[in-house]
């Protein structure tokens, strides 16, 4: 009698992905009614809202369901990419979100997390505005202990809508400090010509104009410093890595839908490219598990150079896996598929955009550097 082999271990779901499978359709359908140069989706924004995701980064203790947290890694990734296939607009602000309410749990003090949960809690958008204009952020100390702020930040995602923006500055002394401006009470000023994209139009990044607000202790976030600590500043790659490979799974899902609309599926050329399309998207899928993996080892902070290294390794390759989903599904619809109002025409912009993240190429060479400093074999590189 042969001895049965273990099943396999099927991870569950949580309610967060299950609520961004759910919405992820509704997020599609409305895409093309939100593209439009200077405009947000603040309705998909409600929607999140009504599906608790707006506070699922948070704790259990405050109304959250702990998305945030190392050990939900996994669930975070795939909320993200769920979320990226409905609309990478969306899925750009809704990572800032989150990676503006990790930033809070991680460096923030009890109280302050506590105030910035009733914040999410109420529909407050929370994001990270870091890429700094010409005349960057600084902080002025006031002598009542207050800050003045001066300066502008480029690429704010979702200015105008996100009423809680992770701002980082430089204090006097060149220290780079993290602050969350309520931008409901101190409203800076938006350019918003600056924003001329390609694609990703909806996501409202604008250049952002902070000089003359002030804002008290209680708002700064952190030690000077902490925002680039690391394994939590390039590590966090992963998470717009994916959300972008949401995009490429619409990609290969519209493409799908335009060869069945147009009855070429007995087309062994378009069989073919389906077939490498298909190796990708399970490829990006194994990446983004593996990502998960590696974030939640015990020793994955203390680490910290291995951490960003594996992240930084992600982010490359879920771009190629990106670049030639793209490139292969382009030759499969044709010039016609890239014609409004196919789907593919938006997603096409939508996602070539979002792929230029920046540093792509110091962070490929810092996956070479790690593996050349490394005397371990290739099947312990990574995983010991």
């Amino acid at each position: 009698m042969s001895a049965s082999l273990p099943s396999p271990t099927i991870q569950a779901t949580t309610p967060a992905e299950d609520a961004a499978a759910q919405l992820a359709p509704r997020l599609a359908a409305q895409a093309s009614a939100s593209d439009q140069e200077g405009s947000f989706p603040e309705q998909e924004f409600d929607w999140l809202h009504a599906a608790s995701l707006l506070t699922a980064p948070l704790p259990i203790h405050l109304g959250g369901q702990d998305l945030a947290a190392a050990s939900q890694t996994p669930s975070l990734l795939r909320t993200l990419r769920h979320i990226g296939r409905g609309n990478l607009a969306v899925g750009r602000v809704y990572e800032g979100h989150t990676n503006a309410l990790q930033l809070a749990q991680r460096f923030g003090r009890t109280e302050q997390v506590a105030r910035w949960a009733e914040d999410a809690a109420a529909g407050h958008l929370f994001g990270v505005w870091n890429t700094q204009a010409h005349d960057g952020v600084q902080l002025e100390p006031l002598p009542d202990g207050r800050y003045r702020l001066r300066g502008s930040k480029t690429f704010g995602s979702g200015a105008g809508h996100v009423t809680r923006p992770l701002l980082t500055g430089a204090l006097p002394d060149g220290g780079w400090q993290m602050l969350i401006l309520p931008a409901d009470v101190q409203v800076p000023q938006l350019d918003k010509s600056f924003w001329q994209p390609l694609g990703m139009r909806a996501s409202a990044s604008f250049r952002v104009d902070f000089t003359g607000l002030e804002v008290g202790a209680d708002d700064l976030l952190g030690q000077p410093g902490d925002y680039y600590r690391q394994p939590w500043f390039s590590g966090g790659a992963i998470r717009f890595a994916a959300v972008q490979l949401g995009g490429a799974e619409a990609v290969f899902d519209e493409t799908r839908l335009f060869l069945q609309k147009t009855g070429r599926t007995e087309d062994p050329y378009q069989r073919q490219r389906l077939g490498e399309l298909a190796i990708l998207i399970e490829s990006g899928q194994h990446w983004l598990r593996a990502a998960a993996e590696h974030a939640m080892r015990p020793q994955a902070t203390e680490d910290a150079d291995t951490t960003v290294a594996y992240a930084n390794m992600v982010r490359t390759a879920i771009e190629e896996i990106c670049l030639r989903t793209l490139q292969l599904a382009e030759r499969c619809v044709g010039a016609r598929g890239l014609l409004r109002p196919e789907p593919f025409e938006r997603l096409h912009r939508d996602l070539t955009h979002y792929l230029r993240q920046p540093a792509p190429d110091a962070a490929l060479a810092d996956a070479g550097r790690f593996a050349l400093a490394s005397t371990s074999p290739a099947y312990t590189l990574w995983h010991d």
